[in-house]
């Protein structure tokens, strides 16, 4: 970590500072319990009844698509793609699927000089036992992207996502003969905002695009289940206090290519980001971070880093939470974990097992963690590791009835 990192860690971590976030039981209403700012420049919002389609005219592009056992992570486009365009003077226009295409953008638009875009993850799900469609949680998909848009000053974040949700919906229903019927195997949802404003000055854009494509897709990683190893040891920073590491925007994720690739060539999967004199244990490549402990006096802990705005507000992660504390069979914190704690915590036997978790991956277990050129081991897959990833996977696919709202049926 630098010095920089380290005297903006000091100031950050000695206040007490909140973001109105909270729990709400197994329903996960307080993921994003943020009031979102928005600009309101026009009552007008995303009309679901207003959407109109247009269909493909050709089988070909469907019957080139690879099996679901050749398919690569968002390289395989579905047929359709739904967008919706708004500008400052009319706000949000008429929703419309139509034939995937490419975009036409003016080489002066913002998103490609400041970076003013964001998006969602989210997946489709053909359940095994009936057949249905399904998604998970997506409301809690429509509120963070509400927050994305809100932190880069789009003024159209103020659409109604329960519309907006609708028209994906329809994307999903048309393109139903891209859903895999394969468990493990889904239909990756991207949804995305970017300004297409022709202005080379820094403000905030006076027209944007909101478009959606689909991507069928298998595990995401090449190795299924299999634990991945992780390194500590990198000089770069995922995120920092009053920056962007609680909203989903490329930014994010472009500036963490570099330390990825480097953790590669030395024969780790991913980076474990930390920050802080104190080797706060933040996220893991793209992904939160959970370690299940036994505390000092006794206790069993699960642990992860808390929404202190520079953690990004999981889906799955506060799935994970909601699950654990339905089951109050252990002690569940929000708290910044330290590399030393997570160390001592190995060397004394008391680390039980650490995994990822997110929508693309939904758990990686986790089987070591370098950390000042040492190798941590864990034991990997743990059988909580294995239990929540059962769990989620069942709720997902509709073979288990999860708490209400989890899984909806299109």
């Amino acid at each position: 970590m630098n010095a920089m990192a380290f005297r903006i860690a000091s100031q950050w971590r000695g206040r007490n500072i909140r973001i109105g976030t909270k729990h709400d039981g197994v329903t996960g209403s307080g993921l994003l319990n943020m009031s979102i700012m928005c600009a309101r420049s026009s009552s007008r919002t995303i009309a679901s009844s207003a959407l109109t389609i247009e269909r493909t005219t050709s089988d070909a592009h469907f019957k080139s698509k690879p099996k679901n056992e050749e398919l690569k992570f968002g390289v395989t486009l579905s047929d359709h793609m739904l967008e919706c365009e708004w500008t400052a003077s009319a706000s949000w226009g008429t929703p419309r699927i139509m034939p995937t295409h490419d975009l036409r953008l003016s080489p002066a638009a913002s998103s490609l000089h400041y970076g003013l875009q964001c998006f969602e993850g989210m997946k489709a799900y053909k359940s095994p036992t009936d057949g249905s469609l399904r998604l998970f949680r997506p409301d809690l998909n429509m509120k963070r992207l509400a927050t994305s848009m809100d932190r880069l000053q789009m003024h159209g974040c103020s659409f109604d996502g329960d519309e907006l949700l609708e028209c994906i919906k329809e994307l999903v229903r048309v393109d139903e003969r891209w859903v895999p019927d394969q468990e493990g195997y889904s239909l990756y949802i991207r949804p995305t905002v970017i300004a297409t404003h022709p202005y080379l000055g820094l403000a905030a854009p006076e027209s944007m695009l909101f478009y959606c494509v689909c991507s069928p897709v298998g595990p995401y990683y090449k190795s299924g289940f299999a634990p991945v190893r992780l390194t500590a040891d990198t000089e770069y920073v995922r995120a920092w206090p009053g920056g962007t590491g609680a909203v989903k925007i490329g930014g994010n994720y472009g500036s963490a290519i570099k330390a990825g690739a480097a953790a590669n060539a030395h024969g780790y999967d991913q980076v474990l980001w930390t920050f802080g004199d104190n080797d706060e244990a933040t996220e893991v490549g793209s992904m939160n971070f959970f370690i299940y402990i036994i505390t000092p006096d006794g206790r069993r802990e699960l642990v992860t880093a808390p929404l202190d705005g520079t953690i990004l507000p999981g889906v799955t992660r506060q799935s994970i939470l909601d699950l654990a504390r339905s089951w109050d069979e252990f002690d569940v914190a929000e708290r910044f974990p330290t590399m030393p704690e997570i160390r001592d915590a190995a060397k004394e036997g008391r680390l039980i097992e650490a995994f990822g978790a997110g929508t693309a991956a939904i758990v990686s277990p986790i089987s070591c963690i370098q950390y000042k050129s040492e190798d941590i081991e864990i034991p990997a897959t743990g059988e909580l590791t294995q239990r929540f990833f059962n769990e989620l996977l069942a709720i997902q696919y509709g073979t288990k009835e999860g708490p209400d709202g989890w899984s909806v049926k299109l």
